[in-house]
């Protein structure tokens, strides 16, 4: 954890005057056409969070690093910025799977409700992110018909674990679309829950993991002493 306290893929506001002026001052919007200039100057004033992601190396700790997606139909560029504490209004709830089904498209509901299930079945409550995240948000159209559907899930207990990655699989197997994301440690690492699955299925099995300092290779077993 960084020292502003906030992990990847947390939501946070931004105040609305420090964000134009942060845009102004950095140039942000320097190169986009207008469709995607107009999207981005009113994000803050629309009520829209932006997404904690990793920094660059060498960055400066007291700065938040945000990102922002733009729908496919403005350009799918992934913005990202650097934001002082001081200027974040609020953090916003992480969006529950549960609560993503409400909002799926008809051909994606059964696969998001089904993972829903799953959570409450091992007693965990996964979150969205990704287009799906970002459609519900936004309102804007995100989603295609390839996009996967991304969810974090937080560390079930040890015992627990192959079980919950071997639903995962089957689930992701079942369709229509594919099931990607991450686990996260309670360190806030995560690590991708597919690769996670194949990595301690083999002794000595290593898996990326990634924090807001940067991305390792680690052995999975030792993951979870």
């Amino acid at each position: 954890m960084c020292s502003h306290g906030y992990r990847r893929h947390d939501l946070l506001r931004v105040e609305p005057e420090a964000w134009r002026e942060m845009l102004v001052a950095t140039g942000s919007l320097d190169g986009l056409a207008h469709g995607p200039q107009r999207l981005v100057e009113g994000w803050a004033e629309r009520g829209l969070p932006v997404i904690v992601r990793r920094g660059t190396v060498g960055g400066d700790e007291h700065t938040i690093a945000v990102g922002l997606p733009l729908p496919p139909t403005l350009g799918k560029l992934r913005l990202g910025f650097f934001i002082p504490p001081e200027h974040m209004a609020a953090r916003v709830a992480a969006l529950s799977v549960t609560e993503a089904a409400r909002s799926a498209p008809a051909h994606l509901r059964p696969q998001v409700e089904a993972a829903a299930g799953l959570g409450r079945r091992f007693g965990l409550q996964p979150a969205v992110f990704g287009a799906l995240l970002w459609q519900h948000l936004t309102g804007l159209a995100y989603l295609q018909p390839g996009s996967d559907i991304d969810l974090i899930w937080p560390a079930p207990p040890r015992e627990s674990l192959n079980e919950l990655l071997d639903d995962l699989a089957e689930l992701d197997k079942a369709g229509p679309n594919r099931l990607d994301g991450e686990i996260i440690l309670s360190t806030g690492e995560g690590a991708n829950w597919r690769e996670l699955r194949g990595a301690l299925a083999c002794p000595g099995g290593t898996v990326l993991v990634k924090s807001m300092h940067g991305a390792e290779l680690r052995c999975a077993r030792h993951l979870f002493t």
